[in-house]
């Protein structure tokens, strides 16, 4: 049996009356930029957030771009971003002109934390950036009190974790901006690049549906520098189709979780993702750690099933970022090292997911 590491075809076949529906409808509509099924999917989303304003744009890098230009970052600001992170996070804060600070991940955990922010607070830190990575929440409330109390702006990075929250509120509801990605692989994604910002600022939102569209609120009236940023009509038409499933695919996104905790644990060598107390995952990725992540990684492709390594160096790694590198060996080097994606999705099946967990136990047990 082949193990796949994101079933993305049996994605569409399970809803594909619905999602032809929806693109035949925009067809029919002769509309396909900043039409209603935009509109209808940003009131919608918004809602599930507990936002007042989702603002649809062209993918997920541009999200965290427009919310930290609109949040008036640029040179000579400094934004906390995590060193454990896709590399979108720190290209955002480069592009706007600011300087990236980065954090490593807590003890134990793949998030910062609000202790760790704090100690890499300047004069001139103006915002912060946490990624809430995996799908797991990280803690927006003590990070919200935490920027709230040195006037500081904060921009949630919940690329990787729709549907997550932490105590009452999902991701997206914590600081002043949110920014998502919907690329195709996310818990939540489109069947091509797409994002949003959210906020709760009507001055925000406004400056950000400017932003997107070449700062003009109408056509021909250009009240601002803008950029050309726009979630379109069939990618906001299949979003809606998929957010009406994103908690049942969640639900079934925990279950594998569930099984992969019960069966891979106590495995010598092994560590498994822990989840922080008050934090709800969405599980996008099931990451595990082993110093033997090359051999097992090997082993379970032989066996038919697919893994990934998110992420094999920080971001101080690549060369733009280089000179941000600190001198001692970091958390994030050893996590960088270590960890592995097992399969993961809301189609993954019971008997796929026992497969994996045999194939990992028999690993470890020929490799002690």
């Amino acid at each position: 049996m082949r193990v796949p590491f994101l079933d993305l075809q049996a994605l569409y076949r399970e809803d594909a009356t619905a999602y032809d529906a929806a693109y035949r409808r925009v067809m029919d509509s002769g509309r396909w930029i900043l039409g209603p099924e935009l509109s209808g999917f940003e009131a919608a989303f918004a809602r599930y957030c507990g936002r007042r304003h989702a603002v649809g744009v062209g993918n997920g890098l541009e999200a965290l771009r427009l919310a930290l230009l609109v949040a008036g970052i640029g040179p000579g600001d400094e934004v906390i971003v995590p060193a454990h992170t896709f590399i979108a996070t720190w290209l955002a804060v480069q592009q706007c002109g600011a300087t990236p600070v980065p954090v490593e991940p807590e003890e134990g955990y793949f998030n910062i934390s609000a202790e760790g922010v704090r100690a890499a607070l300047s004069p001139r830190t103006r915002a912060v950036i946490p990624v809430h990575l995996y799908g797991h929440c990280a803690d927006g409330p003590a990070l919200e009190a935490l920027c709230a109390s040195q006037g500081l702006v904060l921009i949630e990075d919940a690329a990787q974790a729709q549907g997550a929250g932490w105590g009452e509120r999902r991701v997206g509801s914590f600081g002043a901006l949110s920014a998502f990605s919907f690329y195709p692989g996310k818990n939540l994604g489109a069947f091509g690049d797409a994002g949003a910002v959210l906020t709760d600022d009507d001055a925000l939102a406004h400056a950000l549906r400017l932003q997107r569209n070449y700062g003009s609120s109408q056509r021909y009236a250009h009240d601002s520098l803008g950029t050309n940023s726009r979630l379109d009509e069939v990618q906001a038409a299949w979003l809606t189709v998929r957010l009406a499933k994103l908690d049942a695919h969640n639900a079934r996104r925990a279950r594998v979780a569930a099984l992969y905790a019960q069966h891979l644990a106590g495995i010598p060598g092994l560590h498994l993702p822990r989840t922080a107390p008050g934090s709800q995952p969405a599980w996008h990725l099931y990451v595990v750690q082993t110093d033997k992540r090359q051999a097992l990684q090997q082993y379970l492709q032989a066996q038919g099933i697919e893994t990934l390594v998110h992420y094999p160096q920080p971001v101080y790694g690549f060369a733009p970022f280089a000179a941000y590198r600190p001198t001692p060996r970091t958390r994030s080097d050893a996590i960088c090292e270590q960890v592995l994606s097992l399969p993961m999705g809301p189609h993954l099946s019971e008997s796929q997911v026992m497969l994996v967990c045999e194939a990992v136990r028999h690993f470890f047990e020929a490799h002690p």
